[in-house]
């Protein structure tokens, strides 16, 4: 029986004058339409655009920050300040903004491999959360979160905002009312054209104010280069998985929920830095994994430095391959483009021309999530279908770290007969941390 999504899914006042005093929507006796007042763990980069945009909203309030380096701290909270006029409680360590039990919501965007304990924690100590993507940066760390959700029922939407933006929905709804036939093959690509190469530098001291050993936590102890940090940290396998685990789990995600399967026969992974070979990174910077589902096959295909002029010049996207058309969807649009020539063209298809998107799909995504935090349903990216997909982006970076092709066993959530895949799928934490108990 091929498991598709429905079977899947299945199986105190703030003592603070620079905050004043206010109510917040988890407090006894109050409605639905009171204060949310969020923390925000990360403030460099997506973690701040996701933070703009829960302030976009009517009745939400920034009520802390935290972050390992002080300047970036320091820089977000006056600008907090401007948008809502109050600035927040300042934390360099996110243990102290779970202590304070004025935050309703927790923002987790900081790099990968702190993604899972923070979420952990965070749902521990009574808050909801919206965490960035991929969920965390092992299969190991992806269930233990589905587990803590499910012992303390709290709300957390995953990131990949494509699941609230109404084009993408359109497209699969097409899909699935069989418009372009059987589905053969579908490719999913992400071509990043800004990025170029990463020069090598030597190693250096910690800048000031910047609490290294924290920022690393239960990464391997290494000494500082700025190439891992910052928003450079996801090309490097101790922190984060490349292109595949950063854009892959938005857009493997919708291939998969397009075909209504979700569990591969096999996966096998090639690629290397066939762009940049004597560059700083880590991570492949081409790579190109098949994921084999018996009927139809599944590519990944990502590169840097390039755009590749993907069906009409889409840098990013997913195209499903069927007998009358190919549907082509990114977050611009969706269209189909018709058979014409071939055997299996139906005589008087014309496709359909490109259906544009809101361009809103971030906004919409913490709509959703602040919606469900007041009626305590699943948001639209709810936890098991992120730890899902960033489960899926694992086996296609596993794969091409062993360079060979590999066989997964959902139901057991590990590799079939295949103990050095398996030691991969664990994560490998740094003394004194510890993956927590749930």
């Amino acid at each position: 029986m091929k498991p598709n999504r429905r079977t899947f899914i299945k199986n105190s006042a703030l003592a603070t004058a620079a905050l004043g005093t206010f109510p917040t929507i988890l407090q006894a006796g109050l409605s639905a339409n009171e204060k949310v007042v969020v923390g925000l763990v990360g403030c460099l980069g997506m973690g701040f655009s996701n933070l703009k945009a829960f302030l976009d909203q009517p009745n939400v309030e920034c009520g802390a920050l935290c972050d390992v380096d002080r300047n970036v701290l320091e820089e977000r909270a006056a600008e907090v300040e401007k948008i809502q006029g109050k600035k927040p409680l300042l934390y360099g360590d996110y243990r102290k903004l779970l202590e304070n039990k004025n935050i309703d919501v927790v923002i987790n965007a900081t790099p990968d491999h702190w993604h899972a304990l923070i979420a952990i924690h965070a749902m521990e100590a009574g808050k909801d959360l919206y965490t960035e993507k991929p969920l965390a940066n092992s299969i190991e760390e992806c269930n233990l979160m589905v587990k803590a959700q499910k012992r303390y029922n709290k709300v957390v939407q995953v990131g990949q905002w494509q699941r609230s933006d109404p084009h993408w929905k359109a497209a699969v709804d097409y899909l699935h009312e069989g418009k372009i036939g059987r589905i053969r093959s579908v490719r999913s690509w992400s071509y990043v054209g800004w990025k170029g190469s990463i020069p090598v530098v030597p190693d250096s001291q910690v800048p000031a104010g910047v609490d290294y050993d924290f920022w690393l936590g239960p990464a391997p102890k290494k000494p500082f280069n700025k190439n891992r940090f910052h928003f450079t940290f996801r090309w490097y396998w101790d922190y984060a998985g490349g292109l595949m685990a950063d854009w892959g789990v938005h857009l493997l995600d919708y291939a998969l929920f397009g075909m209504n399967q979700y569990v591969p026969k096999s996966v096998m992974s090639t690629g290397g830095k066939y762009a940049f070979p004597d560059d700083a990174m880590e991570t492949p910077d081409t790579m190109m994994a098949v994921y084999d589902f018996g009927d139809f096959g599944l590519l990944w295909d990502h590169t840097i430095g390039i755009y590749g002029a993907n069906f009409g010049k889409r840098g990013h996207g997913v195209a499903f391959v069927g007998e009358w058309g190919t549907l082509v969807v990114d977050r611009s649009g969706w269209e189909v483009i018709p058979e014409t020539n071939s055997n299996s063209a139906k005589k008087g298809y014309e496709g359909m021309p490109l259906q544009k998107g809101t361009g809103k799909g971030l906004e919409l995504h913490v709509q959703n999530f602040l919606e469900c935090i007041k009626s305590r349903e699943k948001p639209s990216c709810d936890i098991e279908i992120g730890a899902h997909i960033a489960r899926f982006a694992h086996l296609g970076n596993i794969s091409y770290r062993l360079g060979r092709k590999v066989f997964w066993d959902h139901e057991k959530q590990e590799f079939i007969g295949d103990a050095e895949a398996n030691e991969m799928v664990k994560a490998h934490y740094r003394a004194p941390w510890k993956l927590p108990k749930v």
